[in-house]
């Protein structure tokens, strides 16, 4: 006959001592974001996605990687997926225009090439980001690619073309920071997975602190060409508080130069 040991019951008394010794952690405010002399929060510093949504905003396993020779080094890593909801709400001929682009990633991802990353991926791609601030203006600056963002505070009107990382306008609505990301090039994708956009896309984010050190990020997406309605991604960014904590260069055309400029080369040859 098997005998099992029960566990010890917790008296009455024991049970309010915890209750009290925990009751205070309960009731603490959150801690409060650092801040600027005007009052604002101060988002100066270096800030990093820690999650999987550059290889995939949706719910995901881990899987093999597109180069299996690499074995485990290159495989993908799983993630719980960034968008709320779920699911991308795609209409149906941009969801297997989607799936096309998940079969042919290897060479079809823009980041593969090296090209500019656009918004919203650049704030999760695998690489810090600086933000430079003050009351009268506010700059980001990507570790990829080199890439830049100057957040207008006044809106200049409509841009005059679309570029890789579009036309940024900026307020405040509280102690939130929020951009209008607008002319965006259609050739960026959101992920690795391949989810793409048009060249209608618009994008509204919301840079929110929850802390000295942490900003909770959302960006409401719009495309009618692509999408049956908007939808919204949300994750935390956390900023660098090492001593040493700067922006390294990942000049990354320099590793894909055979994938850009080797047909000319080649034909050169010839």
């Amino acid at each position: 006959m098997r005998t099992f040991l029960r566990e010890p019951a917790i008296s009455a008394g024991a049970m309010a001592v915890l209750l009290l010794a925990v009751a205070p952690l309960c009731g603490q405010p959150a801690a409060q974001p650092r801040r600027m002399p005007d009052g604002k929060p101060d988002l100066n510093g270096i800030w990093q996605a820690l999650n999987t949504a550059n290889w995939d905003l949706q719910e995901h396993a881990a899987r093999t990687g597109l180069v299996v020779a690499m074995g485990a080094i290159g495989a993908e890593p799983g993630g719980p997926g960034v968008v709320e909801g779920g699911e991308i709400p795609y209409l149906p001929a941009a969801k297997e225009k989607k799936k096309a682009n998940f079969a042919s990633r290897l060479t079809a991802d823009p980041e593969v090439r090296c090209y500019l990353p656009g918004v919203p991926r650049a704030n999760y791609l695998p690489y810090p980001f600086q933000i430079f601030h003050s009351a009268k203006a506010i700059f980001f600056a990507y570790e990829y690619a080199g890439a830049v963002r100057n957040v207008f505070l006044q809106n200049p009107g409509p841009a005059p073309a679309d570029s890789w990382m579009g036309q940024s306008v900026g307020h405040w609505e509280g102690d939130t920071l929020v951009i209008d990301v607008t002319a965006l090039d259609e050739r960026t994708w959101f992920d690795r997975a391949g989810d793409y956009h048009s060249d209608t896309l618009h994008v509204v984010e919301r840079y929110t602190p929850r802390g000295p050190d942490i900003l909770w990020y959302e960006a409401t997406i719009e495309d009618p060409k692509v999408f049956s309605r908007p939808w919204k991604i949300g994750m935390p960014l956390y900023r660098h508080v090492e001593k040493d904590a700067r922006l390294m260069d990942f000049k990354c055309v320099e590793f894909a130069e055979e994938l850009i400029y080797g047909k000319f080369t080649k034909k050169a040859e010839k």
